[in-house]
């Protein structure tokens, strides 16, 4: 026999084993409901008739698996299904576990993956019509969309006083992992008020039904604002407010400017009044191929005025300007204690009148176990769900029959990790190979040993390989066009022999750096589109 028939003969092996283990389990009198999927969902399921809920539900394996579950088998769907009992399963009494499988086969970006645990149907909902608004003891599962990434646990309370159903929110509850593996989610609800949330068997979050775990918490406040009482007309909140005896000082001019002429300053020596800062190039020359009466008259381009480097500046001088010394704003007048301040105002307390002290949280009974989500995610698979009195039956079923399907797929995922690596190394030794032959190219020049050295440090340290590909590639682009264009270089910038400037002076200076290196061009520029335009006529 083969290795690969062996596997295979060996898995279904195990899967009958675990098939016989869970039904022992199932026959124990701790477990109250089971549900392995192994069988069609059809009529034992009913599908909400609600037209919003067009999801369809089929039964499917789970991927890699012969073990069938119930699968969400369409992207951006709401759905919903619900299973009625056979008996009604109480929670006053002693420990319940709340357990179930769920596989995110394409992951979970947006939706929900969570079970509702609802009342009996006095309480107002039929099977057929099963919605979001069916009324529910306990929801239970994951649930992520944008910034919501959780374990949902909600708790519907009744308020004895008010008669009012509340939904109480685990604080802090565990995030969803972000795997697409089968998870086992376990809510174990304790006689001493404690819950537990344990993913995979690992307790994830410890809370206490009577402590502020919840929000808004079981037991409401003893007192509340009275929502009759009203704050004052003369109520000041104010603890500050502007001195009413101060007064502008006489010399404080509201209207200054912030800046003023500088009129101790004195023009540079040397500045050319006379000389304007840009100038015809003398150089330029109209193109053979201009028409004036199809193109205008020509203009020769301009540069900056040669005469202006070796001088402070060209052209008509101006005082500079500088900060005003009597500019001080808007005047206010300082803040002082307010004498009538009482703080800030809130409504006096009364007692809540829908106030209850509590032992033990009266948890409605379980008379079904619904699916209503809404997901853009398809492939969510949902298997053996259990309610038991024992949590040593949930153990049990999660060493014997979630635990070797989870590591059939944790196996499986390190396989192709290692198989993904290995096509990532041949597709970087592709990449190697082909900048080795690049930087073999003859008009690489002398640029070719820094392309080797950039090669050679990429491949001892991987981390380097994206911004060395970038920098050898910037280089061999650099080196192509400058060959492409005759490797023309830039002329250092002309010295302008000057030592002190204005900052105007120096500013223009630095902007008329480089101007004659670019006379070609400009007038290239300048006569481009007037050529163009006539002949596009």
């Amino acid at each position: 026999m083969g290795e690969r028939n062996w596997r295979i003969w060996t898995r279904h092996s195990l899967l009958l084993l675990i098939s016989c283990f869970v039904s022992q389990l199932y026959a124990s009198s701790d477990v109250k409901v089971y549900e392995p999927f192994d069988k069609t969902f059809h009529g034992r399921w009913i599908v909400s008739e609600k037209e919003e809920f067009n999801g369809v539900w089929k039964h499917a394996k789970s991927e890699g698996h012969d073990d069938y579950g119930l699968l969400v088998s369409e992207k951006a769907r709401r759905y919903a299904i619900v299973k009625e009992l056979d008996n009604v399963v109480s929670l006053k009494d002693g420990t319940v576990v709340l357990q179930y499988e769920v596989r995110l086969q394409e992951g979970l970006e947006c939706g929900g993956a969570y079970l509702k645990y609802l009342r009996p149907q006095e309480a107002g909902w039929i099977p057929k019509e099963f919605s979001n608004e069916s009324p529910y003891t306990i929801m239970f599962g994951p649930d992520k969309c944008g910034g919501t990434n959780k374990i949902h646990f909600i708790l519907k309370h009744k308020n004895p006083k008010s008669g009012e159903y509340i939904e109480h929110h685990l604080k802090f509850p565990p995030s969803v992992p972000s795997d697409k593996l089968t998870h086992v989610y376990t809510a174990v609800l304790k006689p001493k008020n404690e819950l537990l949330i344990l993913v995979d068997g690992e307790e994830k979050k410890k809370a206490n039904f009577l402590s502020d775990d919840f929000e808004p918490p079981l037991i409401p406040a003893e007192t509340i604002p009275d929502p009759d009482d009203k704050k004052p007309e003369d109520w000041d909140e104010s603890e500050k407010i502007q001195d009413p005896d101060a007064k502008k000082p006489d010399d404080w001019e509201e209207d200054a400017p912030m800046e003023i002429i500088d009129e101790e300053a004195v023009k540079p020596e040397g500045w050319l009044d006379d000389e304007p800062e840009e100038i015809d190039d003398p150089e330029a020359t109209k193109p053979e191929d201009w028409v004036d009466e199809e193109d205008g008259e020509w203009e020769a381009p301009k540069i900056e005025n040669p005469k202006c480097e070796e001088a402070p500046g060209c052209g008509e001088w101006k005082k500079p300007m500088k900060s005003n010394p009597a500019y001080k704003g808007k005047w206010y007048a300082p803040l002082i204690d307010n004498p009538k301040y009482k703080g800030i105002w809130k409504p006096r307390d009364i007692p809540n009148p829908n106030y209850f002290k509590l032992n033990k949280p009266n948890f409605e009974p379980i008379a079904a176990i619904g699916i209503e989500i809404w997901t853009m995610q398809d492939g969510i698979l949902f298997d053996n769900i259990i309610i038991a009195s024992d949590e040593k039956v949930a153990e049990s079923y999660r060493k014997t029959a979630w635990k070797p399907k989870f590591d059939a797929e944790k196996e499986k995922q390190k396989a192709e990790e290692v198989a993904n690596a290995g096509e990532l190394k041949g597709f970087q030794k592709m990449v190697f190979d082909l900048l080795y032959k690049v930087a073999d190219i003859p008009f690489l020049g002398e640029h070719k040993s820094k392309v080797l050295d950039l090669l050679e440090k990429a491949e001892k340290q991987p981390n380097l390989i994206v911004g060395a590909v970038v920098s050898i590639i910037i280089i061999i682009l650099t080196v192509f066009l400058m060959f492409i264009f005759g490797g023309k270089q830039q002329q250092p910038a002309k010295a302008t022999g000057v030592t002190k400037k204005s900052d105007g002076a120096a500013a223009s200076s630095s902007n008329r750096q480089g101007a004659t290196e670019k006379k070609e061009e400009q007038n290239e520029d300048a006569s481009a589109p007037r050529r163009r335009a006539r002949r596009e006529t």
